[in-house]
């Protein structure tokens, strides 16, 4: 129980600690947030801190090396975690600081992130990790072969993104990684895993950073946290053999991103027409009269119904 715990418990001091003190530093930098105009409610929040992810990647890095002598497997996922951070961190130093709106290009970012996914493939293979995944409410391994390469690339490459579209509420993106990073927590414990040190390291981060993340928030984390949030948990799906199940859990990521898709697709389409109010889907629900409050609350509700059909899942392989 204490190597369940204690992740947990520094994880949260520090990134509470960390995020305290970012918080006024990040003020005096002016690196703040810029809200779409369309969301006439969120227009109090500009000049609000971002890029205040530092603080959950240094409170999880910290932690998990602390323990990483228990936890060898852990590494790879963190080095996963820092590398998505990195490519947040450009974008959201471009955006801010050099005030360039859009951060990085598009296929700049896209091709970052296919060579941190890269990097993890290689990892994999030549430490002869399985990439083997558990097929949902059986004691079946689907060994995938070479159709694994490129389902590894749209999976990981997807889940990063709906994390990243997931962070646009206060309170939002934190709040589902902790539920969904749970689920992990409790099927690691019961599978004998080496990932619970980073993994309570990520529930104990991102609880410490809600302190100050909660609506009305006081900080952002930006694209530095959420890119590599969503690298944490493509990486532990892909080391637990869960990355099926990951897509139960983990729902709520991927209505965001096909949210986007299809917004986008359709307004193409249709030269102007619309399928939401706003996408990401948080802000349809938003433009219909839910407070942010609720929208986290419901989302997070969602994917802790979604956590628990994810347990029964996996149910014949504890």
């Amino acid at each position: 129980m204490l190597k369940v715990a204690l992740p947990i418990i520094i994880s949260f001091v520090l990134c509470a600690i960390l995020t305290k003190q970012f918080i006024p530093l990040l003020l005096r930098l002016k690196i703040g947030n810029t809200e779409r105009e369309e969301l006439k409610s969120h227009q109090s929040k500009g000049g609000t801190p971002s890029m205040g992810g530092i603080a959950i990647i240094i409170a999880i890095a910290i932690t998990t090396v602390v323990f990483m002598r228990d936890d060898p497997m852990a590494l790879p996922v963190l080095l996963v975690t820092a590398g998505f951070g990195v490519i947040g961190f450009i974008d959201d130093l471009l955006k801010t600081v050099k005030k360039k709106s859009d951060g990085l290009i598009a296929w700049q970012k896209m091709l970052l992130e296919i060579a941190v996914t890269f990097f993890f493939f290689i990892y994999m293979y030549k430490a002869n990790v399985s990439m083997g995944m558990i097929v949902p409410f059986t004691d079946y391994i689907w060994y995938v072969g070479w159709v694994g390469v490129p389902l590894m690339f749209i999976v990981m490459i997807g889940t990063v993104n709906g994390v990243n579209f997931t962070d646009g509420v206060d309170g939002l993106a934190s709040t589902v990684t902790i539920i969904v990073a749970m689920f992990f927590l409790i099927f690691s414990v019961h599978t004998g895993g080496n990932l619970t040190s980073i993994i309570g390291a990520v529930i104990g981060a991102l609880m410490g950073f809600l302190i100050f993340n909660l609506h009305p928030a006081k900080v952002f984390m930006g694209d530095t946290g959420s890119l590599a949030l969503g690298g944490f948990v493509a990486a532990t799906a892909y080391m637990t053999q869960t990355p099926i199940i990951m897509v139960i859990v983990g729902l709520i990521y991927w209505i965001e991103i096909l949210s986007v898709m299809i917004q986008v697709g359709y307004f193409k389409m249709t030269h102007g027409k619309r399928v939401f109010r706003m996408a990401p889907i948080h802000h349809h629900f938003e433009l219909g009269g839910w407070s942010e409050t609720k929208v986290v609350g419901m989302f997070g509700i969602f994917t802790f119904f979604m956590c628990l059909i994810g347990y029964l899942a996996v149910g014949k392989l504890l």
